[in-house]
């Protein structure tokens, strides 16, 4: 990868992880949030569902928006709210504030999430679109594997207050990044003419768009199972398993770990063999391993090995899904990078909450509902895999390449 390619994944990783971050580095905290301000379990939750929800429908809006006037301006508006918000979330002096708070910082979070996506979709097609959301994952992935640890770091030294002094922080940084070396890819003779009726248009040919919209669900499930144990795992590990916070920290990061070595490995395979193969054998792996898991916590075992070897094999297999689904889905709509980034995005997120919700339904202190809510995320992507709009529509002779998808680079000066 050259250093020019290294750069925008370096940027465009942390613009993407900056939300993710306000969720996996406050996770350890959350019984400590709820004994400071006096929440019980569901109001703390709450938190994190307040976040989930503009940042999804927020993305509505912003992906068509970047279309229209280009990415970095969306860009920027994003990132200045969600550092406005992060403050706010650091002073709140109850939960109803702290949740209108975290509304607002997933508002402005929504930019980072979709624009980084449609920015990869200006520059590269393909396998090499596949490659550097690879590595863009690599950089976004350190936030699920640090930002836990960081959070029980910051807890025990400061109070769980201190991390959104963090969250700021990396904010902020992300937003001196993007001014400095990101280009505008989003040029001016590329924007799309149109305020919102364009924008609907453009949702209309999507969802009507059956090979889109299958990749894109596969996708919202995929990272939908991750939503669940993203809201259960701290209660879990910590009070059933009784880790120590800063245990639950490795054990959390492990499957991110997992999920990250297994990204890198998309583009090359798919460069061999092709996206499309490359996918059906990480959603068959992340299938059989999630279903193996909640069939045996379903029939009596409860143990901390058991759990954390399966998810670590079944995210794995997922690390090889998300990069190629999304390169895939984004393959045939490069005018409409932003608005298809911004549905596949808002996809993931009401999957996500919808997924946090039905397994909430459940809980009783097992594995047994977190487990078999991933279980249920990994079979759905596996019907839509084998549904009947599965087959890839034909790629223009011109963006041909090894393994049957385009390769094609814009060259964008410093």
């Amino acid at each position: 990868m050259t250093s020019k390619l290294a750069r925008y994944a370096l940027v465009l990783g942390l613009l993407t992880a900056v939300g993710p971050f306000a969720i996996d580095m406050y996770l350890p905290a959350l019984p400590a949030i709820g004994r400071s301000l006096g929440a019980r379990t569901g109001a703390v939750q709450m938190t994190l569902v307040a976040f989930l929800m503009p940042m999804g429908f927020g993305q509505l809006v912003c992906g068509p928006l970047s279309d229209v006037i280009g990415r970095k301006r969306p860009l920027y508006a994003g990132l200045v709210l969600f550092v406005f918000a992060s403050v706010g979330c650091g002073l709140a002096p109850s939960i109803g504030s702290l949740v209108a708070f975290r509304f607002l910082q997933g508002l402005g979070a929504c930019a980072g999430m979709v624009i980084p996506m449609a920015i990869v979709r200006d520059l590269y097609t393909g396998t090499d679109a596949a490659r550097l959301l690879s590595r863009l994952m690599l950089v976004f992935s350190v936030s699920p594997i640090l930002s836990p640890l960081a959070g029980t770091v910051v807890v025990e030294a400061w109070s769980w207050r201190g991390i959104f002094a963090v969250v700021t922080v990396a904010a902020a940084l992300g937003l001196a990044l993007a001014a400095t070396f990101l280009p505008e890819t989003r040029l001016g003779q590329a924007r799309r003419r149109g305020g919102a009726t364009t924008a609907l248009l453009g949702y209309r040919t999507l969802l009507g768009d059956r090979h889109f919209m299958r990749l894109a669900l596969i996708v919202a499930f995929g990272i939908a199972s991750f939503f669940a144990y993203l809201a259960n795992s701290a209660y879990l590990l910590i009070e059933h398993f009784r880790l120590t916070p800063r245990e639950y920290s490795v054990a959390f990061s492990i499957n991110a770990a997992s999920f990250i070595g297994a990204s890198q490995l998309t583009g090359r395979l798919g460069a061999r063999f092709g996206l499309p193969s490359v996918l059906r054998v990480g959603i068959g792996g992340f299938t059989a391993a999630t279903t193996i898991l909640f069939l045996l916590t379903l029939g009596g075992v409860d143990r901390l090995s058991v759990l954390t070897g399966l998810l670590f094999v079944a995210y794995g297999f997922l690390g090889l899904v998300v990069p190629a689904t999304t390169a895939l889905a984004l393959e045939h709509h490069g005018e409409l990078a932003g608005t298809a980034s911004a549905l596949i995005a808002t996809l993931q997120s009401l999957a996500g909450i919808a997924v946090i919700a039905v397994v909430g339904a459940f809980l009783d202190g097992t594995p047994r509902p977190m487990t078999g809510g991933i279980a249920a995320c990994a079979l759905a992507a596996l019907a839509l895999d084998y549904s009947p709009a599965a087959s890839t529509p034909p790629i223009p002779e011109t963006m041909a390449s090894e393994g049957g998808l385009a390769m094609r680079s814009v060259d964008y000066s410093d």
